[in-house]
This record gives structure tokens, sequence and C-alpha cells, in this order.
């Protein structure tokens, strides 16, 4: 996948995602986390909750499923999913977004192979 964020960007550490061809580098704080999010395949994200999660959609299209409502979300739209809600989305080849998660250790940095 070649990545459309900047160098500076892309050097952050590699998220540990367990969604296949979802890719995602972190931005740690002391009070939450920060993700650069992209794919250029299809992906389903299922049914799950966690802190209070805001977003933007930087390129491309998804749909969120929150509330039992689905919303199509693109380009410049924002979104705000608050703790403990069951959400669900489907990501578009395409998509990218930077999520910010109240959460500061919602996802884990992906180990670096041994030797690497």
């Amino acid at each position: 996948m070649a990545s459309e964020y900047p160098a500076f960007v892309r050097a952050l550490p590699e998220a540990d995602l367990p969604f296949a061809g979802l890719s995602g580098r972190l931005f740690q704080g002391e009070s939450g986390q920060a993700i650069f999010l992209e794919t250029d395949k299809a992906v389903t994200v299922p049914e799950h909750s966690h802190g209070d999660q805001w977003g933007i959609v930087v390129a491309g299209s998804f749909e969120l499923t929150l509330g039992g409502k689905t919303t199509t979300l693109s380009s410049g739209d924002s979104y705000f999913v608050p703790a403990g809600s069951p959400h669900s989305a489907r990501l578009f080849p395409g998509f990218r977004a930077i999520d910010f998660f109240a959460d500061r250790n919602r996802y884990r940095p992906r180990p670096r192979p041994a030797g690497g």
C-alpha cells in the first residue's frame, strides 16, 4: 500500500491492528492516543466498544453503524463515538482517517521482528 501520509507520520510506530488489510501509525499521548489509518482494501470492523473516540475522514469513505443507525462518512466528515457505545464499520478501498481515542492504550505498537 502506498501511503499518502507524510514521511514523519509514516515514521511513527506501526499499530498492531487485528483487521487484515488495515494499517495504522500510532501517536501516543499522556491522556489519549491518535492513529493514522489507511487501507486499499474493503475492511469490516465488527461491533465493539471502548472509551470515547473522535475521528475525521482524510480520504475515501466508510460506513459507521452506531446506535442501530448506519451513516456513510467521506472526506472531511468527522464522527464521535461515546464511551461504551457498541459500533461497527465498513471501510472502503482508499479510506484514510485520523482517530483520537480517550483510551491511552487503545492500540499497541506492532512488535518489531527479531534483529530489526
